[in-house]
């Protein structure tokens, strides 16, 4: 091992030395290399088992490769959706004595997709309005947050599914920039490479005959302007009414809170008189439903999930007749004789298809789907059953990523590679 190599990591794994850090990364023997599908990137991205996890190399630059890493550290302080950063490794030499690139090392995500990924299973007609809708909140959460991204695009993002919705997550960070607040030009500037770099993804998978259901590619693109602006305006807009409609503080409050943002701090002011009132949200703070569950039960899931599983514990307390106990005991009760006996009815084998909370939401649509087919309720636990037998089997294998060996993903992405977006 040269004696030049350097590993910076906030908790540095010792396997990372067995590596084979002196081949070029697009030379790792296959054997190192996690089955997992690889979105379009400008760079070498490899998968690789490590001490029983899947991290995510990179070959980038020294100076590039420590920028960005410092970016995705920050952006993780501020629970902000995106990759965990690993460390970086730089010093890296061949055999010959030739400079190698530096590496940036961060944790595969795990139940994610690439958004080429997601169309070549044609998982649902709407998915480019979903997959839209995703990279909206992730806009403006990261907007809010003072970072300037520079490099919009669904290729950057990763997808993960969200009670029927996807949540989005940062994956490069590399044309970034942290700022105490950005400008208004500065986030038109953002959203106008978003709209662009988004219609030539959906052109190119268009060409490939991925794209279903989307007539106009253009529209999509504006789609995403439109969302952003409809989200930024309701959490930082300020809003002005008469005295007398004071309601519509906890009006807006509930509005935010139901976007799934707590308001951290809300600025009201008066005018001379005292008729008319204006407020203007000034700290939000997203995750609203997340940290309501993860307070009553601990369960870790997204924000639509969480939202989900909050209705069901709600419908569950009515059922119960238990309006009027502590909302804490009644969530211990959901949680072990709702959800815990769900999840431990799914069979090992078929566990790896989705996470927990996604495998419980679509149990619920099951339920739905049979009660409303038998003209009745139907118990949660026949509905397990049911789900478990005739739908779940039929699911990809999401933990496993579509269940595609290495050979036939490197395949897809040399493809990807050959027609896609130029980046």
């Amino acid at each position: 091992m040269p004696a030049a190599l350097q590993i910076t990591a906030a908790s540095p794994d010792p396997a990372l030395l067995d590596l084979p850090w002196h081949i070029p990364l697009e030379d790792w023997p296959e054997d190192l290399l996690a089955a997992l599908p690889r979105g379009i990137s400008r760079h070498v991205v490899r998968f690789v088992r490590l001490s029983g996890r899947v991290i995510a190399i990179k070959e980038i630059g020294e100076s590039v490769a420590y920028r960005e890493y410092a970016l995705l550290r920050d952006l993780d302080r501020l629970d902000v959706p995106s990759v965990v950063p690993v460390g970086v490794i730089t010093g890296r030499r061949a055999p010959d004595g030739e400079p190698l690139d530096s590496v940036l090392i961060t944790k595969h995500l795990r139940f994610s997709l690439p958004y080429r990924a997601l169309f070549s299973r044609h998982l649902a007609p709407d998915m480019a309005t979903r997959l839209i809708d995703a990279l909206a909140v992730l806009l403006v959460r990261l907007h809010l947050t003072g970072f300037y991204w520079g490099d919009v695009s669904l290729s950057n993002t990763l997808f993960r599914r969200d009670a029927g919705e996807f949540s989005a997550y940062l994956v490069d960070a590399e044309t970034g920039d942290m700022h105490p607040q950005l400008t208004r030009g500065q986030r038109e500037y953002d959203l106008e490479i978003a709209r662009v770099n988004i219609i030539g993804e959906l052109m190119d998978l268009e060409a490939g005959g991925l794209l279903r259901d989307v007539d106009d590619t253009v529209l999509v693109g504006e789609m995403l302007v439109q969302r952003y602006n409809e989200l930024w305006a309701e959490l930082t807009e300020a809003e002005e009414f008469s005295s007398a409609d004071r309601w519509r503080v906890s009006a807006r409050i509930q509005r935010l809170n139901q976007l799934g943002y707590d308001v951290g701090e809300l600025q009201m002011t008066t005018d001379i008189d005292g008729t008319t009132v204006q407020i203007q949200p000034k700290v939000v703070d997203a995750g609203h439903h997340h940290r309501r569950l993860m307070r009553l039960t601990g369960l870790d899931v997204q924000e639509n999930q969480a939202r989900r599983l909050l209705n069901d514990m709600d419908t569950y307390r009515v059922a119960t007749d238990q309006l009027g106990e502590d909302e804490e005991l009644v969530a211990h009760e959901w949680l072990s004789e709702i959800f815990e006996p769900a999840i431990a009815a799914i069979p090992r084998n078929l566990r790896r298809k989705l996470e927990p909370a996604e495998a419980f939401h679509e149990i619920l649509e099951h339920r739905w789907y049979l009660a409303e087919k038998a003209g009745h309720d139907v118990s949660t636990q026949e509905a397990v059953a049911s789900y478990v037998s005739s739908v779940l089997p039929n699911r990809p294998d999401e933990e496993a990523i579509l269940g595609l060996d290495t050979a036939t993903l490197r395949a897809i992405s040399d493809t990807d590679t050959e027609i896609g977006v130029q980046r």
